[in-house]
Order: structure tokens, then C-alpha cells, then sequence
């Protein structure tokens, strides 16, 4: 035990030594940031549950709370009752057409027999033409009806359809009510609680990733020639004092423009007004906190 702990001494220890041994100044310096995002609420009503702390981390999808959707749950209900009930008044065209359709069928078979006796000269022409004309009588028949069938089942359809989407519009209300996460990190700062009331685009969380944080520094343009994009640079996490983590990081931002030196940051040529920013992307270890002062050296 006590040689494990003197083995972490020894180790802090060099971390230390490694950062003061660069000397007293960076090559850039700046605070330590990350991606933060603001979970809003998506719609409005009173907070049931949230299951959320400042501290806690979180998963990419993961539900922390709920907004009372009753309502929208009961008007949910409400529009499948009336499509069920539109539904019912679908007609059913084969049944509603078998009646006409068997009438047909018989009285096609009657004109084959009375064609037959007609050519034996055992029935009139008047016949024939009596025939024909219930077939004619009820081919119009089966074509109005067919029409009538059509514009009601389109009808209906529609209706049917229109209630879809609206039911459609309710669950994506309901599915809004939960407080889900959209990315995975630490919350780190709860502006609802239980029982308050939300409204839609109301901030409730702050979540910010806190494994892959990134130092915002910022050099001179003469510094610019020793940068490019990609390039591994150390950077140390400045705790006061001689007190620092030394730590690889990697240059993923070069800003394009210059801009007036940040009054709280001093730069190796206090000479140059205009500064550029460079983000270093570094991989926490737990110890880095945001807003903490830091360095890097290439």
C-alpha cells in the first residue's frame, strides 16, 4: 500500500515537473470549454417526472422526464372512435353488387335459350327484344350503382385518411411530452423541477461533454507558421501555483479571422492586438473542469 502511494506521488510529481519545466509562459493560452446543448422542452404542460440532477450523466436517447399529455391522450382516443365509426359506413361493394350481378347472369342464360328457340322458330323476335332490354336495364342499373359505391368509398376514405393523420399529429404531440436526452454527456444545470410548468422552446437542462473537452486559445500571427490543423501539441491544465496535468492534445480549429486580445488572456508578444483563436481538442481524464485556465505548448 504505502508503495503504490509513493508510486503516485512520484507520478504527480513528474506531471508537475513536465509543465513547470516548460517555463512560466505558453506558447498560447486560454480556458478549457466544451459542446454544450440546451434541452428545451418541446411542448407545454406540467413537468410529472425528471428524473435529472446537476452532475448526472446521461445517454444519447435516454428518457429523463415527462409532460403531462392527458389531454392529448384523450383526444387521441377520441379520433379512433370516430374512424372506427367512419369505418363501419365503408360500404361493401360485392355484397351491395352480388344481387344485380345474379339478375344479369340469369337473364343472359334466358337470352341464350331464347336465341336457341328463336333459330328452332319457337319464339318471337319479341321476345328477344324484351330480353334485351332488361339486360340493358340492368347493365345501367349496375353502372349507377357502381358509381354511387365508388364516390361513398372515396368519401369515406378520405375521411378515414384525413382522421389518420390527425391521430397521427396527436402521437407526435404525445411522443414530444417525454424529455429525452439528445446527446450522451453530463447535465450541468437544471433550470425545471417536478411540477413546474413547461412550454414549448422553455429551457430545462444544460448537457455538456465533459469526456472530450477542448482549450481555446489564442496566438499571434506570427505563431500561425508553427500551427496547422491536426497538428499534437501538449497541453497543460493549470491548477495554480505550480500545480498542473500535462496532457496531448490535438489542434482541430484555426479561426479564419482575427480578433482584439481577450482582456484575461496575455499572449508571448504582449505587443500584438490582434489574436487568433485555435481550439485543441483533449480527451478529460476527469480532472480538467470548464473555465479552468490552461496552456499549450508545440
Amino acid at each position: 500500500m504505502k508503495f503504490k502511494t509513493i508510486i503516485s506521488m512520484l507520478t504527480a510529481l513528474a506531471v508537475c515537473l513536465s509543465c513547470s519545466d516548460t517555463g512560466s509562459r505558453y506558447d498560447a493560452e486560454g480556458s478549457f470549454e466544451s459542446e454544450e446543448i440546451t434541452l428545451s422542452a418541446e411542448a407545454t404542460g406540467r413537468i410529472l417526472r425528471l428524473d435529472a440532477r446537476e452532475g448526472m450523466t446521461v445517454e444519447k436517447g435516454q428518457k429523463l422526464g415527462e409532460i403531462d399529455s392527458l389531454q392529448l391522450y384523450l383526444s387521441k382516443l377520441q379520433l379512433e372512435h370516430s374512424r372506427k365509426s367512419v369505418a363501419s359506413n365503408r360500404p361493401d361493394v360485392k355484397s351491395q353488387m352480388a344481387v344485380l350481378q345474379e339478375q344479369l347472369a340469369a337473364c343472359e342464360k334466358e337470352r341464350q335459350r331464347v336465341s336457341g328457340l328463336l333459330a328452332d322458330k319457337a319464339a318471337t323476335p319479341q321476345q328477344m327484344d324484351e330480353i334485351n332490354s332488361r339486360i340493358a336495364v340492368l347493365n345501367a342499373q349496375i353502372s349507377a350503382q357502381k358509381s354511387t359505391l365508388l364516390n361513398s368509398t372515396t368519401s369515406i376514405d378520405a375521411q378515414s385518411t384525413s382522421l389518420d393523420m390527425q391521430i397521427a399529429q396527436l402521437e407526435d404531440c404525445i411522443a414530444k411530452c417525454a424529455i429525452v436526452s439528445p446527446v450522451s454527456g453530463t447535465i450541468i444545470a437544471k433550470y425545471l423541477h417536478e411540477g413546474e410548468f413547461a412550454a414549448a422552446g422553455r429551457p430545462v437542462l444544460r448537457i455538456a461533454d465533459l469526456e472530450n473537452v477542448y482549450l481555446r486559445a489564442y496566438l499571434t500571427s506570427a505563431q500561425l507558421s508553427n500551427i496547422r490543423l491536426g497538428q499534437k501539441v501538449r497541453v497543460c491544465a493549470d491548477f495554480g501555483g505550480d500545480n498542473c496535468r500535462e496532457y496531448e492534445g490535438t489542434v482541430e480549429w484555426i479561426s479564419e479571422k482575427s480578433e482584439f486580445t481577450p482582456k484575461s488572456i496575455q499572449t508571448s508578444d504582449e505587443r500584438e492586438n490582434l489574436v487568433y483563436a485555435v481550439k485543441v481538442a483533449v480527451v478529460n481524464d476527469g480532472f480538467i473542469k470548464l473555465g479552468m485556465y490552461g496552456g499549450i505548448r508545440y
